[in-house]
């Protein structure tokens, strides 16, 4: 584990009484804990900003698989970027309704790219492209 260092803050009353608020709704053990998931959040999102990082992610997607030819789009798309794409998972919500998920790593702009045609494709009702990042630049 890495050294800890302490570090004070200056912060008003008010905001200080909504952060402790936050830390407890959130279940953190301290203010510590919460102040290193913020700090981490906002360098994971400096990660997505950058098109040439490599990240990791959900696809998520809601469509009905009555649509014709719906199915086998979405499986030409995800074959197009198999690289991409580390597993799926598909639910049958309904009798019209499936749930899948994608598990994908690589650059953010290759992602994001894959992403958008899997979710543009006709008889998609939503999707949505969560990233994260892979862990190795969050120390």
């Amino acid at each position: 584990m890495a050294d800890l260092v302490r570090f004070g803050v200056s912060i008003n009353d008010g905001l200080l009484n909504k952060f402790d608020k936050m830390v407890v709704q959130k279940g953190y053990s301290n203010r510590s804990e919460a102040i290193r998931d913020l700090i981490r959040n906002q360098l994971v999102e400096l990660e997505w900003q950058n098109e040439e990082q490599e990240v990791a992610g959900t696809i998520t997607l809601i469509y009905d698989h009555h649509v014709r030819g719906l199915s086998k789009q979405l499986l030409e798309v995800q074959h197009g970027c198999h690289d991409l794409i580390l597993s799926t998972m598909h639910l049958h919500l309904d009798h019209l309704n499936c749930l899948e998920v994608l598990a994908v790593k690589g650059l953010v702009k290759q992602i994001q790219e894959a992403a958008q045609q899997l979710i543009s494709v006709r008889g998609v009702k939503h999707g949505r492209l969560t990233i994260t990042s892979t862990g190795r630049n969050l120390g």
